[in-house]
């Protein structure tokens, strides 16, 4: 709670940018991607909104877990353990992932496009070949109920709940459901082009983007353990928050928009 800022204005961009970076979580690409490439085949007419439904449907958890702890916050204070233990174990989750990503495109071979690797996808089974709109919010939904979706909710219902009350806390997850679904429904559109595409400058195009997250979640788990193990780094900190944060999502989102150009231009032929 001390690390968010106080200023309303600099609150609600940074709760934004905490979306926009958590679409852009690998869990939520690689389940986007199985949806989109499933649905590419059983409704190619709703394949390109996988994305979108599926943020719409997790952003609804969000907004209910953040109206539900607004309102139970009069009651029950978050115990300092929790976020210390939520945030290793975020910690933790963030270098499996980046780990998992890079090597996956290390493994890939040249003709292969390199998939997302998530880790939550794996529990949900025969969830991941779902053709119906409201079966893909559902599975969107089922992905909030987990620790770290759950814990940064309530952080931001807790902080609105300062600021004003219940209608801030739930303005907060509104705010980060836009966030998360201007990222998520993206990705999906570019996932349907790559789809489309599946040439060689789409190939180059999916390592773009598993490098970029592979990358970022080694270096956002890295800054989150220094920050965790060194009051100095965390001191050096405060205050920076919503810089850092532009600047993950930056480096992200400035990778997709390479991603995106290079599915779009037409592959160079071959001389001879």
């Amino acid at each position: 709670m001390t690390a968010l800022p106080a200023d309303g204005l600099a609150l609600v961009l940074l709760v934004f940018v905490f979306g926009v970076k958590h679409g852009f979580d690998a869990d939520h690409l690689a389940t986007i991607d199985g949806l989109t490439r499933f649905n590419a085949r059983a409704n190619p007419r709703w394949a390109r909104f996988c994305g979108t439904l599926f943020s719409l449907g997790h952003g609804a958890v969000v907004i209910a877990i953040a109206l539900a702890v607004s309102l139970l916050s009069r009651h029950w204070t978050t115990p300092e353990w929790l976020e210390v233990s939520g945030a290793w174990i975020s910690i933790g989750f963030l270098t499996l992932l980046g780990v998992l990503n890079l090597r996956a495109v290390l493994a890939a071979e040249a003709h292969e496009m390199v998939l997302p690797v998530g880790l939550k996808g794996r529990w949900l089974g025969r969830l991941g070949r779902i053709a119906h709109p409201a079966g893909v919010a559902l599975v969107g939904a089922l992905f909030a109920l987990s620790f770290d979706t759950v814990s940064q909710a309530a952080l931001f219902a807790v902080a609105g709940v300062q600021a004003g009350g219940a209608a801030h806390a739930v303005g907060l997850g509104l705010t980060f459901m836009l966030g998360m679904l201007l990222a998520d429904g993206a990705n999906g559109f570019w996932i349907a082009r790559l789809i489309a595409r599946a040439d060689g400058t789409a190939r180059i195009a999916s390592r773009v983007m598993a490098l970029a997250v592979g990358g970022m979640s080694l270096l956002v788990a890295a800054w989150g353990a220094a920050r965790m193990a060194w009051p100095g780094v965390e001191a050096w900190g405060e205050g920076k928050e919503l810089a850092l944060g532009f600047g993950v999502v930056g480096v992200i989102f400035v990778s997709f928009i390479l991603g995106i150009h290079l599915a779009r231009d037409p592959a160079p032929e071959a001389v001879g």
